[in-house]
């Protein structure tokens, strides 16, 4: 099982397409928008991405060109109607791994989308380990080392420094966070994420040095490795 987005405009589309991929046992999230489409495949960790062109506020093809310009190493799968052989040069060329026109045949997209997530499972081990400084991430084993010591984090904790991790640089601001991180808690505020933030330097931190989740002045976190906060 995989979790797959799918960014498509056509929202009649996009739920047949869904209904198909969850009947392969995937989970699958959806984007009507490219700039929604880039927020989340850049945020949360996917599997695969399929990439629609014609994608209203900004194109499949931009789309692509700024999440491999930002190290992203998801496999792509372009599904549009445009068929012209430069167009989908184009799209490869930008980085996708595969492209299909509209219409398709079930049997060969399930066919494709198998064969990607072979090729992603080859670098799964690589991929599920992140390092920042003396920080190690694992998230297959949802483990967190410190020095290579183990360090026990609660799973806000957690999921707080693994966002952080996969979105290096990248500044949110307490609002951003609580969404992201605080979905299903309607009882968590600005002040929570805030808190949590200091809990979490604390935890990962080395004393004397700077820390590694950066304060930027009248505008949120990010976090890198040469950090002051």
């Amino acid at each position: 099982m995989a979790k797959i987005l799918v960014a498509e405009d056509d929202r009649l589309a996009a739920g047949m397409l869904k209904d198909m991929l969850e009947q392969e046992q995937h989970t699958v999230e959806l984007a009507h928008n490219g700039r929604d489409a880039l927020d989340l495949v850049l945020s949360f960790p996917y599997d695969l991405l399929i990439l629609d062109l014609g994608l209203p506020e900004m194109d499949g093809t931009e789309v692509l060109d700024k999440y491999r310009g930002r190290g992203g190493k998801l496999p792509v799968l372009i599904l549009s109607g445009r068929s012209d052989v430069n167009q989908r040069i184009h799209g490869l060329d930008l980085g996708a791994d595969d492209y299909m026109t509209k219409p398709y045949d079930v049997r060969e997209l399930n066919a494709r989308v198998r064969s990607l997530l072979r090729r992603q499972v080859v670098a799964e081990n690589v991929s599920n380990l992140l390092r920042m400084g003396h920080i190690e991430l694992d998230t297959a084993r949802c483990e967190v080392l410190k020095s290579g010591q183990k360090l026990k984090l609660l799973p806000t904790e957690y999921a707080l420094l693994e966002f952080f991790m996969r979105n290096k640089g990248r500044v949110f601001n307490a609002s951003e966070l609580l969404e992201r991180i605080w979905k299903s808690d309607s009882d968590a505020s600005e002040n929570a994420v805030r808190t949590y933030i200091t809990r979490l330097r604390k935890k990962i931190d080395e004393d004397g040095k700077p820390s590694l989740i950066t304060s930027v002045y009248g505008i949120g976190y990010k976090m890198e490795e040469n950090g002051n906060s």
